[in-house]
Order: structure tokens, then C-alpha cells, then sequence
């Protein structure tokens, strides 16, 4: 529906429901059978006789394609009469125009009157073996004691309420309820410090705080932070100090009535707030809304893992993150499915918990991280082969390219050479994924390594460096998505310029993703990493002008630069070079604990550095910036690329860093 470079077109329903539904009874009897019982709505997409052709028929007939999914697959309250009205040049995305729904029906409800007792929730709790099932009835009304608790403590259709809790159900109520009566929400990870936290609350404004009184992940105990107007839910028996602004959540959710009145919410709505790092200092609060969002994470869920229902659903991701919101709440309870929401880490108390977990909840779908998935590696296959993992079909890779060695152990040691390793692509900003192995024909090849196939709706290409579409494969460029799709962020919370500059400007009529992708010869994709000032810790994006202005706010320092290299475990670690001031007379050793100290309590501990270099100087240009590149190719032990420096006010200062790099490794290795 989108032509790059040109105009966006609108979809009216009635256009797209006569040609479809029409032709619906021959289509089916003729050619769409296979197709159609893969994808029921293939039925009246005339020649789509396959799953290629199902993903091309997807892109060329965007409008076609959404409208006869969404109508299919959600709830409406009021149907929509524009299928979209979309302009990348100008940041403007539309979808499902004047349709009005409410995502936490969507998610309970309707599921409620059909099977009400399907458990909805596994809360695997820290300690293994305590795990608590949630039927969906249950869900339905903690979420509807929850919003009327909301409503009756002043919170507003439109307001943003900030969630600050670990994965657990009281957390997925809280998100719901938010939904069901108009306000958005803002989860924010439990891990974060609360000068991060704080930093988020202010930005998106809430005046409400759902938080626990303590958090337990492996095994250890984390007091959460006193902040303003809270609702404080007891995770453990430990008694905190509440003021006279904090609410025993439990309690009060005791006298609320079990049915909650639904708002009808525009498709268009904001439905949540969060927040990602940048190439900035600032995070950005990106903004998901209504029905696209919750239609391409239910999409994604079913189709990328096949799953079915009785399945059981593993995705072991915090729900502070996306990964958490679209796969372990939002995707798979629209599609009525059971999700495990994992509260601890893949190590405690050993390095079988994953497997342990799949054996006694009987997992068929495993979503998890290349970081953990290297760790566990490490630790050898008996830990792995202690349990029967039988029940698994599909694996799935999340958060960062995952290398050949460790996907090949993924899938031979854990999936026994029987489940497909879908290496998934997407972020924050994309709402879903956008490339994975699969969906595809069930014979069709997966290459380790690779995310290789766009999913429905997405068409990506590579840019050069000129600003054109690179047309040819065996190539690498700029990952570029050529036409709007229902689940992307809509704008940055309060600052749509930004969201304008970062993803449309630097390619017209185009969604840049600010990642470099090769493609094969076959025509499949492989991420080759970020392209501006982010690192990926562990899956977690961070902004290296982030952790810079926490280091440069030590007194000491006179200036840093940060960046990203290349780590066994975490796929990237975080290297810090300091400038100290003159004057400053002070233990390296230190300095550099000080500094870890700063980080992790203004951050969070996975952003700490994993080395320091102390340098007299930084390579800059004659202008006055820092040739990072510089600093990769020297941490990566690159020195024959370093490419031109003639352009540095001072190219001396690569040889000292060069010494200073290797005195370093001399005394230390990166951990």
C-alpha cells in the first residue's frame, strides 16, 4: 500500500470485504486448501497457493492482507473503515482508522466465555518446583479488581501508570487492567537503579506507581525504592516502610467488584509507554498503541513458533523489556494460549533450570536469550541431558544475533536435532518480530545463524551508502522496512521530532532501523550489528552517551568515551577509556570501583563497565570529535584497520592507547 518515495494510500474495508469474501467458497475449493489451513484468511487471497506467496501476496496487498487478519483475529467494538493511512516520509502511522476495541478484552474475555478454566499463566516463582497456575477466569478478575482499584484512586482514561514489579501475575493484571480502562502503562525493568527508574517516571509523567515490596531473583533479595503514590503488593513476607502516600495493593483490591467496565478505545490510542536506550543520553519513551500492536504480537506469536492451542509457551524474558510484553503477556493471551512468566535466572540453583522447567511444565516453545544459551554452553551437556525435554517443538533466539557455535548446541543438544531454532530479529520500535526463520514451508531450509526470512507485511532492504536501495544479493547495507506494518511505535513520548530524525530522515520514505544486515545470495538476512552508538549487553540495548554521562559526572574525570566490544557471554561488553583531570591524585584501582559503583546505581549492573582504560588522551579529530572507530579497532585488536588518520588532531594519541591496551590485557583480561 506504501510506494517508497511516494504517496500513502488508504484502504476502505468495503473494497477489500466484496473481493474477498466473494471469491471466498472457489478459491477454496481450487487451489487454497493447504494455504488456507495454515492461514485461514488465505482462503479468499486468490492465487496464494503457498507460504512464499502468502508473505509476498502480504507485502503487495498490505491493505488486503491487515484488514482480513485484524477482522479475523481481534474483538472489535466498532470496526474500522480505514485499513490504513500511512506516511513513513512524514513519520505518520495509521492503522485500522476509526475502530474502536479494548486489548484487555481481547486478551481475557472473550477466552473466559470459551474456556475458562485454560491456565493462562505459569508464574514459575525463584524457587523451583513453587510454580502457581492462573486460569484465565482468575486473570479476568484480579485484572478487573485491579482497574476498579485504579479508577477509584483517581487514575483517568489517558493517564500513564508506571509498573515496577517483577514478572509476575499481579504484574500482567496490573498491565491489563490499565488497558481495560483506558490508561496506559510503563513497565519499567526491575532491575533498573532508582535514579533510572525516577528518570522514566518523570518523563512519562505518571502519578501512580505499582510497585512489590521486595523483588527475588536468584535467590537474592532486592529492596525496591520508596517513590511517590504507590500501590506496594507483598512479593514476600518482609515487611516494609509504607507512608501515608503508599497503598497495601492486596488489601484494597480485596473491596473492589470482580467485573470491571471496558473503555472502547480507538485503535490508535496509547496503549503502552517504554523505554530503550538511544545514541543519546536521554532514553526514549516509544509509544505502542491499540489494536496494531496487539494484532501483529498475537500474528507473530502463533505463526514464528507454530504454536497451537494447549500449547505451553516458555519465553523466559523480564516483562520490562519488549520481548516481555509482546511474547510472554500480550501475543500469546490474545491467542488464548498459556505463557510461563519466569521469575529467575538460568543458573539458579544450577545451571538445569531451564530444562528442569521445561520437563515440569511440559514447554513446547522456548524463547530465550543468545547470553544465557552461551552461558549454559559453558557449563557442559549434563546439565542438559539430566531432563527430559521431549515436549519441546520449536526453539527460539532473542536480543541479538546468536552465533553458529552456540546455536548449533542450541539446537543438536537441547532440541535433540528435532526443533527448528528460529533466530528472531525485531525491537523495541518494531512491536514484534519482523525476521525470522519462521513461518515458511515446513521442508524449507534454516541456515544457523541467520534470522533469514521477512515475517507477513515485511518487506526490508539494504541501503548503501549513497541513500539507495541496494538491489542485489551477497551484499551488506543499511537495514531498511520499505512500507508501514501494524505493530511499529508510533512516535517518541513527547517528542515526535526525535522519532522523526532517528527513523525516517535518514532514509525518505523509509523505517531505518539503525542496524547493518547482510544478504546471501539466496536472498536471506543476517544481522551484522548496530550502526550507531549502541551496544547490546546481554540483550540489553544501552546507549554508550548513557553510561558516559554517569562516568563524566565523577569528579575525577575529565572526559570518556565508551564503547562496545566483542564478549564470549554477553555478546558485547562495555569498554570505558577516562581521561583524568590533572590535579586528581587517586588509586586507578579505585577509580575504577568508584566508577562501577556510579554506573550500577545510576543505570543498572549490566550496564557497569567490563573494563576501564585510563588514558592521558582521546583520538579526536581536528574538530573535536572522537573517533570511536578508532577505539573498536584497537579493543578488538583490529590495529591493520584502522583505516585513515589523518584526519586526527593528534594521531599520537592511538599509539599511547595502543600501549595502554595492551599493558591492560597484560594484567587483566576483559571479564
Amino acid at each position: 500500500m506504501r510506494l517508497p518515495g511516494g504517496c500513502a494510500s488508504k484502504c476502505v474495508v468495503e473494497t477489500f470485504s466484496r473481493r474477498i469474501f466473494g471469491s471466498y467458497f472457489h478459491v477454496w475449493g481450487r487451489r487454497g486448501c493447504n494455504t488456507a489451513a495454515f492461514m485461514p484468511e488465505a482462503a479468499g487471497f486468490g492465487a496464494v497457493s503457498h507460504r512464499a506467496a502468502l508473505q509476498e501476496f502480504s507485502v503487495s496487498s498490505s491493505g488486503t492482507f491487515w484488514a482480513a487478519v485484524a477482522q479475523q483475529r481481534l474483538s472489535w467494538i466498532s470496526p474500522f473503515h480505514t485499513v490504513q493511512d500511512c506516511d513513513l516520509s512524514r513519520g505518520k502511522i495509521q492503522w485500522f482508522v476509526g475502530g474502536k476495541l479494548n486489548v484487555s478484552v481481547n486478551c481475557l474475555d472473550r477466552h473466559v466465555h470459551t474456556c475458562p478454566e485454560r491456565v493462562a499463566l505459569i508464574w514459575e516463582r525463584d524457587e523451583p518446583g513453587s510454580e502457581v497456575k492462573v486460569t484465565y477466569r482468575s486473570l479476568l478478575e484480579m485484572t478487573c479488581r485491579v482497574g476498579n482499584l485504579l479508577r477509584r484512586r483517581g487514575v483517568k482514561r489517558g493517564d500513564c501508570v508506571t509498573i515496577y514489579m517483577p514478572p509476575c501475575p499481579l504484574a500482567v493484571a496490573s498491565m491489563l487492567a490499565c488497558a481495560r480502562i483506558g490508561a496506559a502503562h510503563n513497565v519499567v525493568f526491575a532491575g533498573f537503579s532508582a535514579e533510572a527508574l525516577a528518570e522514566r517516571i518523570r518523563d512519562a509523567q505518571s502519578s501512580t506507581i505499582i510497585t512489590v515490596n521486595q523483588g527475588v531473583r536468584g535467590g537474592k533479595v532486592t529492596d525496591c525504592p520508596t517513590v511517590r503514590q504507590v500501590f506496594v503488593a507483598m512479593r514476600t513476607e518482609n515487611p516494609v516502610v509504607m507512608t501515608a502516600r503508599d497503598v497495601a495493593m492486596e488489601e484494597e483490591m480485596l473491596k473492589e467488584d470482580v467485573v470491571c467496565e471496558p473503555a472502547a478505545m480507538d485503535s490508535e490510542d496509547v496503549l503502552f509507554l517504554l523505554y530503550t536506550s538511544g545514541s543519546t543520553g536521554k532514553p526514549k519513551g516509544l509509544v505502542h498503541t491499540q489494536a496494531g500492536y496487539l494484532l501483529y504480537a498475537a500474528l507473530t506469536q502463533r505463526y514464528v513458533f507454530n504454536y497451537h492451542d494447549g500449547d505451553v509457551f516458555g519465553c523466559v524474558a523480564d516483562i520490562g523489556w519488549i520481548t516481555g510484553h509482546s511474547y510472554s503477556v500480550y501475543g500469546p493471551l490474545a491467542n488464548g494460549g498459556t505463557t510461563v512468566l519466569f521469575e529467575s535466572t538460568p543458573i539458579y540453583p544450577d545451571p538445569g533450570r531451564y530444562w528442569e522447567m521445561v520437563q515440569r511444565l511440559k514447554i513446547n516453545q522456548f524463547y530465550g536469550a543468545p547470553t544465557a544459551i552461551r552461558l549454559l554452553l559453558k557449563y557442559g551437556d549434563q546439565w542438559v541431558h539430566k531432563y527430559d525435554r521431549s515436549s519441546l517443538k520449536t526453539l527460539g533466539s532473542v536480543g541479538e544475533p546468536i552465533n553458529t557455535e552456540a546455536w548449533e548446541w542450541y539446537h543438536s543438544v537441547v532440541g535433540d536435532g528435532r526443533c527448528p531454532v528460529v533466530d528472531t530479529w525485531w525491537q523495541t520500535e518494531t512491536g514484534g518480530i519482523c525476521i525470522a526463520p519462521r513461518p515458511s514451508d515446513p521442508d524449507a531450509e534454516i541456515v544457523p545463524g541467520m534470522a533469514m526470512r521477512p515475517f507477513f507485511g515485511i518487506k526490508p532492504v539494504l541501503m548503501d551508502t549513497e541513500g539507495e536501495v541496494v538491489t542485489f544479493n551477497n551484499t551488506t547495507g543499511a537495514l531498511c522496512i520499505a512500507q508501514p506494518w501494524p505493530g511499529m511505535a508510533r512516535t517518541i513520548h513527547n517528542d515526535h521530532q526525535r522519532y522523526f530524525e532517528t527513523y525516517c530522515q535518514p532514509y525518505p520514505g523509509y523505517f531505518f532501523t539503525g542496524d547493518g544486515a547482510y544478504r546471501s545470495k539466496e536472498g536471506y538476512y543476517q544481522i551484522t550489528g548496530r550502526l550507531d552508538d549502541v551496544i547490546n549487553v546481554s540483550g540489553h540495548r544501552i546507549g554508550t552517551a548513557e553510561i558516559e554521562d554517569v562516568v563524566n559526572q565523577c569528579s575525577a574525570v575529565a572526559e570518556s568515551a565508551v564503547i562496545g566490544y566483542s564478549h564470549d557471554i554477553k555478546g558485547q561488553g562495555v569498554y570505558v577509556f577516562v581521561v583524568l583531570k590533572k590535579s586528581v591524585e587517586i588509586q586507578e584501582a579505585d577509580l575504577s570501583r568508584q566508577l562501577n559503583d556510579m554506573v550500577s546505581k545510576k543505570i543498572a549492573k549490566y550496564a557497569c563497565p567490563d573494563c576501564i582504560q585510563f588514558v592521558q588522551r582521546l583520538p579526536k579529530t581536528r574538530s573535536g570529535k572522537i573517533m570511536r572507530r578508532v577505539l573498536r579497532k584497537v579493543v578488538e585488536c583490529e590495529l591493520n584497520g584502522l583505516g585513515d588518520l589523518s584526519t586526527l588532531d593528534d594521531p599520537a594519541a592511538v599509539q599511547e592507547i595502543i600501549q595502554g591496551h595492551h599493558d591492560l590485557l597484560s594484567k587483566q583480561q576483559p571479564r
